[in-house]
């Protein structure tokens, strides 16, 4: 059974929840969740979104561009994205190209992430049901994974259609559709194109010319082929809208479109919830009692096997445990990527293996589970340490990134200084500010731990405190307080410790 065979095997549903806060949306593969979006009101995503731009500054030294299209930060426009007909790429600079006040078509092609602003480009792409129209491109593209004779087929019909100028990019999904459905496709693309240049000519920059649509009709667009046993959709308003969708472009897709109308919530009856919920967990379990454990950094993504309880049983080689548990991680670790969408450089470090043969097959494992992922990747051979690098085109937020926000404690790091860390920095501030102060005793108010610290071992570090500052200190606990909170408040007269910081002056 070849690669394309066993993904057709898998029984696939695609889930549609809508809220009144968001949209998700779920591709299951044999029951469980492999792929989750959500998008939520106010920060959908702006990828496929064209503007008319207006260039703010022109980097010769980055070969870039920083294009203003109304968001709040500009977008990068790098100079192998510049539109320029007859002028090779090698031999493009930036600054021939482009200069500040020009305005130009542009198209995000990834979403802002931190600190930096959408990726844009000016080979503007409109995606069909079936086809991509490139309206400065040329020649015809076919899906690679499709066969090579229906490859040769949508060649051919695509090659007489009339498409005059632009390029086009033929899809997985127009597997098996007439050369009738292809050009209707076209047809609609070219309309579109040609309502996009007449807005742009009559608006200033920044303005946004076309939104793609929302998450749910771009999966079920991009996704929905003959593979695809349901959709189920548990709000009506959507519902209509997909359907209407697919009447217009596949109407024998339509009928695969069913509302979801029982008691229990969608993605909860699916197990879903509690998968969405399972992204932001650091370990993920194996089922023989192994785990996974990911790491997000700011360069990389570090994801470590362990075997965990997978100890084997009588008469296993270790070698073979260790084999099981990296073929059940391999498989595992491209369903979490999916399901994470993580992108960017990856680190997976596999249970190191003595058997070249065990390294190939966990390798070949690897490869086989990421056939399905429709996110571009690129993967090196697993190293004799057992470590696999890897790159995931990182398009936009994942689950993760979407649901949290940094932690206002630990800014990001994931560690805070301990108890006794904030204990002895407590203690340093009031060794130099006590002195300062015109008072015989003070009452010092800490979190509880904190105090706790101070006063342990029977007073001794807190009298010793005392005896270094000339200063009674009666300690006071408030649990309101944060762990690095310190209130000193004068309980006693100036008198007492100024003679005694005399004495301790003229000793």
């Amino acid at each position: 059974m070849t690669g394309a065979d066993r993904e057709a095997a898998l029984k696939k549903q695609i889930l549609v929840s809508v809220d009144r806060a968001e949209t998700r949306v779920a591709i299951l593969e044999d029951g469980r969740a492999a792929e989750v979006y959500i998008e939520r009101r106010g920060q959908r995503s702006v990828v496929g979104h064209v503007w008319k731009g207006r260039v703010e500054n022109v980097l010769a030294g980055m070969e870039a561009a920083f294009v203003e299209v109304g968001l709040e930060k500009n977008g990068f426009l790098h100079v192998d994205e510049v539109v320029a007909l007859g002028v090779p790429k090698r031999k493009r600079q930036i600054a021939d190209l482009l200069k500040r006040g020009d305005e130009v078509l542009v198209q995000a092609t990834k979403d802002p992430m931190g600190t930096k602003g959408c990726r844009l480009t000016m080979q503007l792409s409109l995606a069909g049901r079936f086809v991509v129209y490139v309206p400065f491109g040329d020649g015809i593209g076919v899906s690679k994974r499709l066969a090579d004779d229906e490859r040769t087929r949508l060649r051919a019909i695509c090659g007489a259609l009339p498409l005059e100028s632009g390029g086009l990019i033929v899809r997985t999904a127009a597997a098996g559709v007439s050369a009738r459905e292809l050009a209707r496709d076209l047809a609609y693309l070219r309309r579109l194109w040609q309502a996009i240049q007449e807005r742009a000519a009559g608006v200033t920059a920044p303005t946004l010319l076309y939104s793609e649509a929302d998450i749910s009709l771009r999966v079920i667009r991009d996704l929905l082929n003959a593979d695809v046993d349901e959709v189920l959709v548990d709000d009506d308003a959507q519902f209509q809208r997909i359907t209407g969708f697919l009447r217009r472009t596949s109407p024998e897709m339509a009928e695969r479109v069913r509302h979801y109308d029982e008691e229990a919530p969608l993605m909860r009856a699916y197990g879903v919830e509690a998968t969405i919920a399972s992204t932001l967990d650091r370990r993920v379990p194996l089922p023989s009692g192994g785990y996974l454990v990911i790491d997000d950094t700011e360069a990389m993504t570090v994801i470590d096997v362990n075997s965990g309880r997978n100890v084997g049983r009588g008469g296993t080689r270790l070698e073979d445990t260790i084999t099981k548990t990296n073929l059940e991680a391999a498989t595992e670790v491209v369903r979490q990527l999916r399901l994470r969408d993580i992108g960017g450089i990856v680190i997976i470090d596999f249970i190191d293996m003595d058997d070249e043969r065990n390294r190939k097959a966990v390798k070949a494992a690897l490869d086989q589970a990421l056939q399905r992922d429709r996110t571009r990747t690129y993967v090196v051979d697993i190293s004799p340490l057992g470590l696999v690098e890897m790159t995931r085109q990182n398009i936009s937020d994942g689950p993760r990134e979407i649901m949290t926000e940094v932690c206002p404690t630990c800014a990001g790091v994931g560690v805070v200084p301990s108890d006794e860390t904030r204990a002895i920095e407590i203690e340093r501030e009031l060794r130099d500010s006590l002195p300062q102060r015109a008072a015989d005793e003070v009452a010092v108010t800490l979190h509880p731990r904190i105090a706790d610290l101070l006063a342990a071992d029977d007073g001794a570090r807190l009298a010793a405190l005392e005896e270094e500052t000339g200063v009674r200190i009666r300690l006071e606990r408030d649990s309101s307080l944060p762990r690095e909170g310190v209130k000193v408040r004068a309980t006693g007269g100036g008198s007492a410790g100024g003679a005694r910081r005399a004495a301790a002056g003229a000793g």
